[in-house]
């Protein structure tokens, strides 16, 4: 949903929003997102399986969205991801928890 300048997205388990700054004025001219600072590391959303990870890997190749590989984190972690930036360079990773037939794989 876009109100004016902020977009809303929403699955029905959470809503996230996106906004420009609320006082633009303080906003730091030509910033970009940096994880070596205070605050935001990355985001990371999940998706029901791995299959679906292979669907959004060939979506951004299709796209022309950079991406890395599907990560197996291991036994331990239970999940896989798949990471890409955003066009402030935010890290956004896909995940999908091990089921029986992606430990298999």
């Amino acid at each position: 949903m876009e109100l004016g300048p902020r977009v809303l997205l929403a699955n029905g388990a959470f809503i996230l929003a996106l906004t420009p700054p609320s006082d633009p004025v303080q906003a730091i001219p030509g910033d970009c997102f940096n994880e070596n600072r205070i605050g935001l590391d990355r985001l990371s959303l999940v998706t029901n399986s791995r299959e679906e990870l292979d669907v959004a890997q060939r979506l951004f190749a299709s796209q022309g969205v950079s991406h890395g590989e599907i990560k197996d984190l291991g036994p331990d972690l239970g999940l896989f991801v798949l990471a890409f930036r955003d066009p402030d360079n935010i890290q956004i990773e896909l995940s999908a928890a091990y089921t029986e037939y992606s430990q298999g794989r």
